[in-house]
Formats: structure tokens, C-alpha cells, sequence
């Protein structure tokens, strides 16, 4: 197959890891432009991968034929501006979570690139590791009986006391939910299909946040978004589940369990490809651990767009596409949304699941 060229706009932290991945690990792209704002990362990337050309600016980026998928890595109140502007220069669009700030800027990307026949999809892929589809397959053959019912938490206390530049997790497009609620609820619809109603309560437990972390000591940052989110999800095959993701509680957790009539799944952090799957058959009467039974355990970022690229090629559906990133994006949204109006919420997407990973090819090559 003929190797698809990607230009990743944004180099802030997250893009060593899929610079190195789409460079060592996925046969089928190749890295040939990278471009940022700020041109000493883009020196310090181009330093390590040479044969990446560079721009002098977005728009020259976008201008460039040879690119077929641009990675967006920006920030994430910038996804809908830059995604948007890659969309109208005709190229293919692979986002960093989330597809966009709201609902309604979301299904705006998704209508133009439908409108130009364009794929557009995004992170998280984690659920394309081998710690989901482990879950993803023993719910498939039965161990655990008929899904009834989930639970997920992200408990935490924030940002502010470790990171360099924690502002804008509590500025207007992020928060626990906008920022994990992603990884957790691309999770649950890859486990138990699309969901189609929602309730939430959201609360916002600070309305300051005092920053301890170096080189910011001492500034105090005002909180805007809810920092605490609760969440009920009714799944259109029946199951109920929870959800909850908060910055305000002086704790770590990181749950995500699948509940069936014959058994309980405890599934690995959906924040990390691999991890522990564990489960507890109602006759064991004790939790037992699974093997991995795909590939990609480790830190394995760039695999969702390795699988867009060899969907562009074959014809086949991407697994991380816009149906999917739009569906995440307005759940996470609805729960505040529900609980501003104290009532459930019907959503207006649906969701079908992608087909599965399957475990018996070369790593690196996608089916």
C-alpha cells in the first residue's frame, strides 16, 4: 500500500509520542510536514525528523497536495477553527480529543465534511488497545451474560498542584468532563453501543482555584466550567450507567466497570491502551485476570489515525470516525445541559459500533 502523507498541525507536548509512533511503529503513513506556532518546537522536531517539511504558516500547511490527513494537535478550543479551515483546504482530519468545544460546532465540522466527502474523525483510540477490546470480546462471547449496566468514575482533585499551566482546565471548553469524560465514554460505546438518553447534575465545588505548582506559585485562577459532573446514561440496548468525573474531590480513581447477568468486567483505565481486565463470574465469587488477547498494550497514540490512513486506501470505515467523536461530544455536553433544564435528555445521534481490532496481524499493519 502506497504510504499516506500526514501533516500534524501543533507540536505541544502530546505530539512526541505520535511522532514517534507513526514514525516507528504504523508501516503505512509517513510524517511529511509538521507545523506550529512557535518555530523552536518545530526546529527541535524537525532536528530528530528530518524528512518532515516545514511551513510558514497553517495556511501554507493546508495549501501543501502532498497532504492527504492533517493530525490536529492544537489546543483544544482551537479544534473547530483548525479542523474547520483543513476541511475547506480539502483534507482528511484527524483531531485530538475533543472533535469540538459544543454540540452545535461539532455537527458543523461533521456536515462539512460530509458535504465534501472528506473523512474526519479523532482521539481518544485507546479503545483500539488491547486492554478495550479484551473487555470488548469477553462481552461478545458471554462471560459476563447480558450487559445490564456500567459505572465509570475520574476522581481527582485537578490540575493545579502539579501542573505547569493548569488555567485552562477550568476555562470555558474544558473541565473533568470535556477533558477525561472522553476517554470513559468512547469506552462505554465501544462496549455496549450507542446511548439515547442522558440526565445529569453538575456542581462546581470552587469557584477559585489557588495554583502550587511551579512557575505559576501562588496565582489564583478563576473556575469557569463545572467541576464536578454526574451522570446517568440509558444505552439503546437496555443497560443503564453512570458516570462521574470531578476535579473537586481530594482522592485518585480511575473505574470502569461493565455489569452483565452472569458476571462483572472490570475493565483498565481508558486514559491507557493496556492495563489490567479483570472479572468475577458469579460461580468464582472472586475478581480473576484476563489475558490481553490484541496487540497494542503499550502507549500506542497514532493508532487511531494509522487506521484512518489504511481506511482511506481499502474503502473500509475508519473505527475512530465522526459518528463516534460526535456522539462523545454531545453526551459530554448533555449532562450539563440536563441538568441546567432538571430534566432527561434525548440524544439526537446515534451510534453503531465499528468493527472490532483483530489480533491476528503484523504490528504496524492495520486490517
Amino acid at each position: 500500500m502506497e504510504k499516506v502523507k500526514i501533516g500534524i498541525l501543533g507540536l505541544g507536548a502530546i505530539s512526541g509520542i505520535y511522532l514517534q509512533n507513526l514514525t516507528e511503529v504504523f508501516q503505512d503513513v509517513e510524517v511529511a510536514g509538521v507545523y506550529d506556532l512557535f518555530a523552536d518546537k518545530v526546529a527541535a522536531v524537525t532536528e530528530k525528523y528530518s524528512t518532515a517539511k516545514t511551513y510558514a504558516s497553517m495556511e501554507e500547511m493546508l495549501q501543501d497536495k502532498e497532504l492527504e490527513i492533517i493530525l490536529n494537535l492544537t489546543r483544544p478550543l482551537e479544534h473547530y477553527e483548525t479542523t474547520k479551515a483543513a476541511l475547506l483546504a480539502g483534507k482528511h482530519v484527524y483531531s485530538e480529543k475533543p472533535l469540538a468545544s459544543t454540540y452545535e460546532q461539532g455537527c458543523e465540522l461533521v456536515t462539512l465534511a460530509q458535504e465534501k466527502g472528506l473523512m474526519l474523525g479523532g482521539a481518544p483510540d485507546t479503545f483500539l488497545g488491547a486492554g478495550i477490546q479484551t473487555c470488548r470480546k469477553l462481552i461478545a462471547d458471554g462471560f459476563i451474560g447480558t450487559p445490564i449496566g456500567a459505572a465509570a468514575r475520574m476522581v481527582c482533585h485537578g490540575h493545579e498542584g502539579w501542573h505547569p499551566a493548569p488555567e485552562f482546565y477550568y476555562q470555558s471548553g474544558a473541565g473533568p468532563m470535556m477533558d477525561m469524560g472522553p476517554y470513559y465514554l468512547t469506552a462505554l460505546v465501544n462496549l455496549l453501543g450507542g446511548v439515547k438518553e442522558v440526565t445529569g447534575v453538575v456542581s462546581k465545588g470552587f469557584e477559585t482555584r489557588t495554583i502550587t505548582s511551579q512557575p505559576h506559585y501562588g496565582q489564583n485562577i478563576k473556575v469557569e466550567v463545572p467541576t464536578h459532573v454526574n451522570g446517568i446514561l440509558k444505552f439503546a440496548n437496555g443497560a443503564v450507567g453512570t458516570i462521574t468525573t470531578t476535579f473537586d474531590v481530594y482522592d485518585n480513581q480511575t473505574v470502569l466497570e461493565i455489569y452483565g447477568t452472569k458476571g462483572t468486567l472490570r475493565a483498565p483505565d481508558p486514559n491507557g491502551f493496556g492495563g489490567p481486565v479483570q472479572l468475577l463470574r458469579a460461580e468464582d465469587g472472586a475478581f480473576k485476570e484476563m489475558p490481553l488477547l490484541f496487540e497494542y498494550r503499550e502507549n500506542s497514540r497514532g493508532l487511531g489515525v494509522a487506521d484512518m490512513a489504511r481506511a482511506l486506501r481499502s474503502g473500509r470505515q475508519m473505527r475512530a470516525d465522526y459518528s463516534q467523536t460526535l456522539h462523545v461530544l454531545e453526551l459530554m455536553t448533555a449532562f450539563e445541559k440536563s441538568s441546567v433544564q432538571g430534566r432527561t435528555l434525548q440524544m439526537e445521534t446515534s451510534y453503531e459500533r465499528k468493527p472490532a481490532m483483530r489480533n491476528d496481524l503484523v504490528k504496524g499493519i492495520l486490517d
